[in-house]
């Protein structure tokens, strides 16, 4: 649906702690790195190459800033994974948003947490299936 996301970060040290964290539980690992340019990519081996999301220092030298309304969502094979990332995400130190749970106004099997990053970006993570 998308070729890539991007979320501004004015720190990339402390962005990439977080993320590489939060988003282990899902299978997605940094594969490129390059703190001269100001950017790391994020992956999932059978992405074939393709690098569909990406934290990076505003390239107009201006700082990042969070849009409101903006949530980046990271779907979840199972229920179990949801509360896994949001977990490693309290434990880094991220702001809860909205723990594990149903939020059935969307659908009666959205199963999701919110949390916002280092940077103030919000975050969710969704299971779209039933318990297993």
């Amino acid at each position: 649906m998308f070729s890539h996301v991007t979320r501004g970060t004015d720190d990339l040290g402390r962005a990439t702690a977080f993320y590489d964290r939060l988003l282990a539980p899902l299978g997605i690992h940094r594969v490129e790195t390059n703190l001269d340019r100001g950017w790391a990519g994020y992956a999932r081996p059978s992405e074939g190459g393709s690098i569909p999301f990406w934290l990076l220092r505003p390239l107009d030298g201006r700082p990042a800033t969070v849009g409101n309304g903006t949530t980046v969502a990271f779907e979840a094979a199972n229920r179990r994974i949801v509360e896994a990332v949001h977990a490693a995400a309290l434990a880094a130190g991220d702001m809860d948003e909205g723990g594990p749970g149903l939020r059935p106004h969307y659908h009666a099997q959205f199963y999701a947490a919110y949390v916002r990053d280092p940077d103030g970006h919000k975050i969710c993570c969704v299971c779209h299936h039933p318990p297993a």
